[in-house]
């Protein structure tokens, strides 16, 4: 198949990661759908219940409601195109098409990290400095850390989409299913040194920074919950132990994706699909799971939606 459309001017990337894709098409299709669908039900029964219940509208529970949209949002960035690939005789993508894809699957990433270090400063205060929780955790405060956590990390990707519009193609077949930092592979050895270099800046910015907050702020809330005794000690383990498990498991998936794909080690081709699925396949399922399991408010109420559920089923079986 031709690699660029000459009448249209249009450069084709093919995903050369699929294993066995024509004998196993339909399980495939059938197992990654279910997933995206279970993503789209745990996160959005979390969601409603947060939004219709007044008790939840706090601004811990408002920064687990962003986190959870911020998987959504990248779920659906891969899972569509992921299915439609499944299906269909070629697996391709335009290349400005998969530089989108790569972009807003880094933005939501980076978007992921900011939360999480917004979730541990407002934590850190809660804990912290109790009696001043409600003059620094405003409405206006929360807000604009929900608005700089999805907005900087697209900001600073801008430079580097604009870099990467002079760089020259060498490679049309990109070693992943979806795009991700592949793409850097698809580019001419010599051409791609500042668009590397840019891309480390872009790590420590948006993953080491963040990353060290967050330790730090744990720390401190640490040390001082060690010093006020077992009550404060109980609710900082209540509260912060959701947060550290959902930024231990999404750090560790990250670093397969910054440093291993960058290595270019040589993996079997199975692994490393099921390695790349990882980040969009296991973190969108973990984050509901985890709060709906941990944060006692949000599983009681999970309790209540299914015990009511399950009386409305009851009811209509008696009526029938």
């Amino acid at each position: 198949m031709d690699k660029i459309n000459d009448e249209l001017n249009v450069t084709y990337i093919t995903f050369g990661g699929h294993v066995e894709l024509q004998k196993y098409r339909f399980l495939y299709f059938a197992v990654t759908f279910t997933v995206y669908l279970l993503i789209i039900c745990s996160n959005s029964t979390i969601l409603y219940l947060i939004w219709i219940h007044k008790s939840l509208h706090e601004p811990m529970y408002i920064f687990i409601a962003g986190l959870l949209c911020n998987s959504l949002f990248l779920s659906t960035n891969i899972y569509p195109k992921l299915l439609i690939d499944l299906l269909s005789d070629f697996q391709i993508i335009t290349f400005l098409s998969c530089r989108i894809q790569a972009m807003i699957y880094y933005s939501l990433s980076g978007s992921e990290f900011l939360l999480l270090a917004a979730m541990a400063y407002d934590r850190y205060v809660s804990i912290c400095k109790p009696l001043q929780y409600q003059t620094i955790m405003r409405k206006k405060t929360v807000t604009t850390l929900l608005v700089l956590a999805w907005l900087l990390p697209p900001c600073q990707l801008v430079p580097g989409f604009i870099l990467g519009n002079s760089l020259k193609i060498c490679n049309y077949t990109l070693n992943g299913i979806f795009c991700n930092n592949a793409v850097t592979k698809l580019y001419c050895m010599s051409s791609n040194g500042s668009y590397i270099i840019y891309g480390v800046f872009l790590v420590f910015n948006t993953v080491f920074v963040p990353l060290v907050f967050i330790l730090f702020t744990y720390s401190k809330i640490l040390i001082i919950s060690y010093r006020r005794g077992s009550i404060v000690r109980k609710k900082a383990v209540q509260t912060c132990t959701p947060h550290l498990l959902i930024l231990i498991s999404f750090s560790f998936l990250c670093s397969y994706d910054v440093i291993i794909a960058r290595l270019e080690i040589d993996l079997p081709r199975t692994a490393r699909s099921i390695m790349t699925l990882q980040v969009v396949l296991y973190q969108p399922l973990f984050n509901p799971v985890i709060y709906g399991l941990k944060m006692t408010d949000i599983n009681k109420q999970l309790k209540r939606l299914f015990s009511r559920g399950r009386f409305c089923v009851s009811a209509a079986l008696i009526n029938n």
